[in-house]
């Protein structure tokens, strides 16, 4: 169990980095008539708060902006939300006060750097394989050419008749005095068998 946590943890850590970071909730007061602060940098998937505190009413409207928005008209203690999906410069103000003026810098969220890190490690590891292929071609042609050494049977082949001959001249050369020494053995043989199987009389 212990290496199969150890396993876990350390995904975690792998997969955590690679994570873009959660939207943030940036906060925008407007007090006193006037917007605070009156100048916010933010990111991408970032969302702005516009939470009013005066007695009079206040609302946010872009003058300039890659996408251009407008908030409802919010009372002392009402709030207001704009998620930023859009890199840029937002230019707003208070359509009922155009003195209060105010920016939001949107940057482009942090994600391209980490990825193309590992990449070109992986093809460098691929190629030195793929140049060891051919060397092992080289082997199979010079089998190929040893290929003709098997005549080597049908020499074997040529030879295996004159052995049959030779046997079958030696078959006639046995000595006929052999043959009737050995007949006259096994009839003496015989002989003492019967003598020696008859009772004693």
């Amino acid at each position: 169990m212990k290496r199969v946590t150890g396993f876990v943890l350390a995904a975690l850590f792998l997969v955590l980095p690679a994570i873009p970071a959660e939207a943030a909730t940036q906060r925008v007061m407007m007090q006193d008539y006037a917007y605070g602060p009156a100048a916010l940098t933010v990111r991408v998937g970032d969302t702005v708060t516009w939470m009013q505190h005066d007695q009079a009413p206040h609302d946010v409207v872009t003058t300039s902006a890659p996408v251009a928005f407008r908030g409802p008209m919010l009372s002392a203690g009402q709030s207001w939300s704009h998620t930023f999906t859009e890199p840029g410069t937002y230019s707003y103000y208070c359509s009922v006060h155009p003195d209060m003026r105010a920016t939001v810098t949107v940057l482009a969220a942090e994600t391209p750097s980490k990825q193309p890190a590992p990449a070109p490690t992986k093809p460098a590891t691929v190629r030195p394989t793929v140049s060891a292929s051919p060397t092992v071609s080289t082997p199979t042609v010079s089998s190929v050419s040893a290929a003709p050494v098997a005549p080597a049977p049908s020499s074997s082949a040529e030879n295996a008749p004159p052995v049959a001959q030779q046997a079958v001249a030696s078959e006639p050369s046995l000595d006929p005095m052999l043959l009737i020494a050995g007949i006259v053995t096994a009839v003496a043989v015989l002989c003492l068998l019967l003598v020696g199987s008859r009772p004693a009389g």
